[in-house]
């Protein structure tokens, strides 16, 4: 039983490294928009980068704990909360946001899941021309 919890923890680690690889990879030069994944585990979050240009940004909530999240966003500073759905494990949710400069304070709003750590940060910085 040992042996089958370690390899289905080792299993769900490569799918994660992998998705992080993929999601921080972008083409010298590609156009669209920037990439940020949010790795949910209990009770924390990971981020496959800090910071991404202002603009349009893709951001993906991908599910590897064994309970059930979601994301919430806000600008520090600011009133309007973007939100990502709850996700079970193993799903995958994105969403395209248009975010301006500033500092954004990210959480899980299920339970008392962002009282536990599931929190973290993410800036928006100024595109330079």
């Amino acid at each position: 039983m040992r042996h089958v919890v370690l390899f289905v923890a080792a299993t769900v680690g490569l799918i994660a490294a992998i998705g992080v690889i993929v999601w921080t990879s972008p083409a010298d030069g590609a156009r669209g928009p920037a990439r940020v994944q949010v790795t949910a585990l209990e009770f924390e979050y990971r981020l496959s980068r800090l910071r991404v240009p202002e603009g349009k940004v893709l951001v993906e909530l991908a599910n590897f704990g064994q309970d059930e999240h979601d994301l919430a966003l806000r600008r520090v500073g600011g009133t309007r909360v973007f939100s990502l759905p709850r996700t079970f494990p193993g799903e995958r949710r994105t969403r395209e946001l248009r975010l301006g400069p500033g500092r954004y304070r990210l959480w899980c709003r299920v339970g008392d899941h962002a009282l536990r750590g599931m929190y973290a940060n993410v800036r928006v910085t100024k595109k330079t021309r």
